[in-house]
């Protein structure tokens, strides 16, 4: 018996691919935004379908069980944090441009509340950073991905020219800088407040200044951080 797929049977089966891709990100968008308030650790199956209304057997169908669930939803957590974050810093040349503008976009990410619980991998983060698995490894790739793409970014300012770093280091400011908006972020959760987005992107600026920056290329860091 031929195994290929008839005119007749290809509408039908495209048609059922697409809608399960469908439902399968409309949960998604449904699990990231939980997790990232709730965090990774509680996000089962059945949680999701009560936040959701999509039955339980229905995201079982899509995912299989909740480690399937919880290692997508980091998928997807990643996908949106690349849309948002990453992606527009790309328009700016590789190194202290792209650089200032990653920190712009990632503060704005977290103070615009792209998700309900701020930054989705500090949520995320805090569950599987001692229980290994799947789950964890998916979170430590990603967060490995970033913080890697910032080290490069300071590291191809610095052979720019664009910051002197004899004095302190590459491998040092790639660690401060994140560290302020991570900061930030925690406490405008904890406090309900935006001043901690102003006060890390002062931070962030002042690092850059006294690590030789042209003051000219931090504007981005002075816009006004308040309103949603």
């Amino acid at each position: 018996m031929s195994e290929s797929i008839t005119a007749e049977e290809t509408p039908s089966v495209d048609g059922r691919r697409a809608r399960g891709d469908a439902s399968r990100r409309a949960v998604l968008t449904y699990a990231t935004d939980l997790a990232s308030v709730e965090g990774l650790d509680g996000l089962s199956i059945g949680r999701l379908a009560e936040a959701s209304g999509y039955s339980k057997s229905s995201i079982a169908g899509l995912f299989q069980n909740k480690v399937g669930l919880q290692v997508a939803t980091v998928d997807a957590g990643r996908a949106v944090f690349m849309a948002v974050v990453v992606e527009p810093a790309r328009e700016q040349p590789r190194g202290l441009p792209r650089l200032v503008a990653l920190m712009d976009h990632l503060i704005e990410y977290s103070r615009t509340r792209v998700f309900a619980g701020g930054c989705f991998f500090a949520a995320v983060s805090a569950d599987f950073d001692s229980k290994p698995g799947p789950v964890r490894d998916a979170v430590r790739a990603a967060m490995s991905d970033w913080y890697g793409y910032i080290e490069a970014q300071v590291r191809h300012a610095a052979d720019a020219g664009e910051l002197d770093l004899d004095a302190v280091g590459v491998e040092t400011l790639a660690f401060e800088l994140p560290a302020l908006y991570e900061q930030a972020n925690a406490r405008s959760l904890l406090y309900g407040d935006d001043r901690p987005y102003v006060i890390a992107a002062v931070a962030m600026r002042d690092r850059l200044l006294r690590a030789g920056s042209d003051a000219a290329a931090l504007a981005p860091l002075e816009r006004p951080r308040t309103g949603r």
